[in-house]
């Protein structure tokens, strides 16, 4: 078990875009990042119920700690100075992406984190919208976690054919 890729959560965006019509504004800043370690081998079409914070590969093996609680940090809290960093959706030639200000926690103790899990706190579910791999693990001590998104945005979607 491992992560080795990053991904968006199909079954989330097919209930956001079929009859269940899952009402998620990806614009909140009260959704929130979780932090996970290695242990866990994500799977980007599981079924609604198991792409979810605190069920299938989410129901343990979870990074938390000074700092940084379990159930993660939500976007608000999320920046520097524990300010928000608020995400923002835009649309050119058919893309979308979706993208939000540097994450920086400051005073946090973690050991090993792989990866982080951004996901709809505000929904009963704790729907899952995209999990984020590091690459590597990494562990603070009483220092800044911090997470620089990728210049062209935490993620996009074509939406052409």
């Amino acid at each position: 078990m491992a992560v080795t890729a990053s991904g968006l959560f199909v079954a989330t965006f097919i209930d956001v875009l079929d009859a269940t019509q899952l009402a998620i504004d990806l614009s909140l800043a009260t959704h929130k990042l979780a932090l996970f370690s290695n242990s866990i081998t994500p799977d980007f079409d599981a079924s609604a119920a198991n792409a979810a914070y605190g069920a299938g590969q989410y129901a343990s093996n979870e990074v938390s700690g000074t700092g940084w609680a379990a159930g993660g940090v939500a976007l608000s809290a999320a920046a520097a100075g524990a300010t928000s960093t608020s995400p923002t959706l835009t649309g050119a030639t058919g893309t979308m992406t979706y993208d939000m200000g540097d994450v920086a926690v400051s005073g946090t103790t973690l050991t090993s984190a792989r990866c982080a899990l951004l996901y709809a706190d505000a929904l009963a579910g704790n729907n899952a919208i995209v999990l984020v791999n590091f690459g590597a693990d990494y562990s603070t001590s009483n220092g800044i976690f911090g997470i620089t998104w990728a210049a062209g945005g935490v993620f996009s979607v074509d939406w052409t054919p």
